[in-house]
């Protein structure tokens, strides 16, 4: 679907699909926007705080900021070229109106809220009735708020948390017990304009129209400059240039985290119990998540995401938790909300589990993103290598566990094939830095013999010479799309035979159409889910990187058009039809396109 191409929105007992959702965001906190022109998600004020608006996880109890035309319409929608600025037009009988939305970035010329959500309004022509309403439910829909007007303006008040309703030239504003509603013509020519100003233990900043304007335009300026900056000149760019923005919306600027989404509990099958908190940042994306912001010339992005994970990973230090709070962090309880759930998917969870069990991947994604980070031309200080050398002792102590894998199965621990892999990679990229005199170098010996033990665990244990393939896990039958990254990071070279038969194999089991499904077996979690997007790009690149161009162009040319319509990709989607699945914008969907189209364009070269 081309969001630019108009066509009437439309919602299933009160939800929209979730292909339908654009995202905007400040660096700070992320917003959902249906195609018919509703806020139904906004955490505030951070993007794993509670929410204001969580109207996708509940209409009726969740909140959420309807704007729209009183009659019949359709809608055509972009993001402003290089920015996180949405644009939505609606067309109806009696003309046209366009919304121009953003989480306004602060400038320097006047005192900004906290937080703010701008919408600006412009008749274009013929005259539309339209109509807006604002129902403000704190703490994921469990508190309401108290009305009231200050200074003549409506404002929203819940313990230490306010926001001010602003509207100019948008109707009257009339206060309900928990809302905020109006309705005006917009005429051609017109423009009018409603803010959100948000404060959260500080005093609530009402700003004048003109500062709301300037910020608007501001933010908008940000935004393509920031595009304009991006180094990245192959192909699929548009496709690459958009996930570097979505990228870019997931990354928490406080602290230089990087989140898995912006979302909680949107389902991986509808009606199901697969509702899980992506808010976090997960030591499993790091790799990707660097490589991407140096191949993209996001250097300031990329320092300060790896002084972050090297912050939040001293608190565990020498053990690393599967993921962490985006300011570092590593309490996660999950608990599950009164809520109705996205179409009725249940429970709504918030929080995640997965914070306590043991992944061994992480290791090696924590010493690849360092060794990336490096062979960059970045250094280190003593004391992160100092830690780095202490990790790669520690793997030779744990890497014979069991543990939950890189997909954080809740089923009884096994050897999976792709968490040894990743220890080989933890200790193989140590001795590279040791080499190079980047970390203490006292415990090489050591890390060559269990570098060798894993290898040969994982040639004997984990292969299948009936399939030409690695297993899922030591001595199963089973496959996973996980092994892909045996490849994609290096634990064998491209034209190992082994690896390139697990490339086919992976191909020729999990793959239906341009979708690969992680795995087939058992996970204990009932129910089924969706092709993960992920994957699907891993093996594009997998087979550019063995040398199979014209399937990676073709499966790549075909995952590019899979994004909705402008350009965003959640974490599954359902085969059959073709619907969204799982939270987003999905931070290792992009990341993983971006991988994938950087590698066909290398191969390609």
């Amino acid at each position: 679907m081309n969001d630019s191409v108009a066509t009437a929105p439309t919602r299933l007992d009160g939800y929209a699909e979730l292909r339908d959702y654009a995202v905007i965001g400040d660096g700070r906190c992320v917003a959902l926007i249906a195609r018919d022109g509703a806020v139904d998600w906004l955490s505030w004020p951070d993007l794993d705080s509670p929410t204001l608006f969580a109207a996708v996880l509940d209409q009726a109890r969740g909140g959420s900021f309807v704007l729209r035309p009183d009659v019949p319409y359709t809608v055509a929608r972009r993001y402003l070229p290089g920015t996180n600025v949405l644009e939505t037009t609606f067309a109806t009988a009696g003309g046209m109106v366009r919304v121009t939305d953003a989480l306004t970035l602060p400038d320097t010329a006047s005192l900004a809220p906290g937080r703010e959500l701008v919408r600006r309004i412009e008749g274009l022509s013929g005259s539309v009735p339209m109509s807006w309403s604002v129902q403000p439910r704190f703490g994921y829909g469990a508190r309401l708020p108290i009305v009231a007007r200050r200074a003549g303006v409506p404002v929203a008040i819940c313990g230490a948390e306010a926001v001010a309703v602003c509207a100019w030239d948008a109707g009257q504003p009339q206060c309900t017990a928990d809302s905020v509603t109006a309705r005006f013509q917009a005429e051609p020519g017109a423009r009018a304009l409603i803010a959100l100003p948000y404060a959260y233990q500080e005093p609530l900043v009402l700003p004048t129209r003109a500062e709301c304007e300037v910020r608007l335009d501001h933010t908008a300026a940000t935004w393509r400059q920031w595009s304009h900056d991006r180094t990245y000149t192959g192909p699929w760019r548009d496709a690459v240039l958009r996930s570097a923005l979505a990228l870019k919306l997931l990354v928490f600027a406080p602290s230089g985290a990087v989140a898995a989404a912006a979302t909680c509990s949107l389902p991986e099958e509808l009606g199901g119990e697969r509702n899980w908190d992506y808010r976090f940042s997960w030591i499993r994306d790091s790799a990707f998540t660097l490589d991407a912001f140096l191949k993209l010339g996001c250097a300031p992005e990329a320092t300060s995401y790896l002084w972050w994970l090297m912050h939040a990973s001293q608190l565990t230090h020498p053990h690393l938790n599967v993921l962490y709070r985006l300011n570092g962090g590593t309490q996660a309880p999950e608990v599950s909300l009164p809520l109705a759930g996205y179409r009725g998917s249940t429970p709504v969870r918030v929080g995640n589990a997965a914070a306590g069990q043991v992944q061994l991947d992480t290791y090696g994604e924590l010493l690849q993103t360092a060794w990336l980070y490096t062979t960059a031309g970045h250094r280190l200080d003593a004391d992160i290598a100092r830690r780095l050398a202490e990790t790669a002792d520690f793997v030779c102590t744990i890497w014979q566990q069991p543990d939950a894998g890189i997909w954080e199965v809740r089923s009884s621990r096994e050897h999976f094939t792709q968490s040894k892999m990743m220890c080989w990679i933890a200790l193989d990229r140590a001795l590279d830095l040791a080499r190079r005199q980047l970390i203490p170098d006292r415990h090489t010996a050591r890390w060559q013999r269990e570098r060798q033990a894993i290898a040969e665990f994982v040639e004997t244990r984990c292969f299948s010479e009936r399939l030409n393939s690695y297993m899922r896990s030591a001595d199963s039958d089973d496959l996973d799309a996980s092994l892909l990254l045996g490849l994609l990071h290096g634990y064998r070279p491209p034209d190992d035979g082994r690896l390139r038969g697990t490339v086919s194999a992976v191909q020729e089991t999990l793959r239906e159409g341009p979708y690969v499904s992680r795995y087939l077996g058992s996970d204990g979690v009932p129910g089924r889910e969706g092709a993960f997007l992920a994957c699907s790009f891993w093996l594009a690149e997998a087979l550019a990187r063995c040398g199979r161009i014209d399937e990676a162009v073709s499966l790549m040319d075909q995952l590019v058009d899979l994004g909705n319509g402008v350009g965003l990709y959640s974490e599954e989607i359902d085969p059959t039809t073709g619907a969204f699945l799982g939270n987003m914008p999905q931070g290792l969907s992009h990341l993983a396109l971006i991988s994938a189209a950087c590698a066909i364009g290398e191969a390609t070269r």
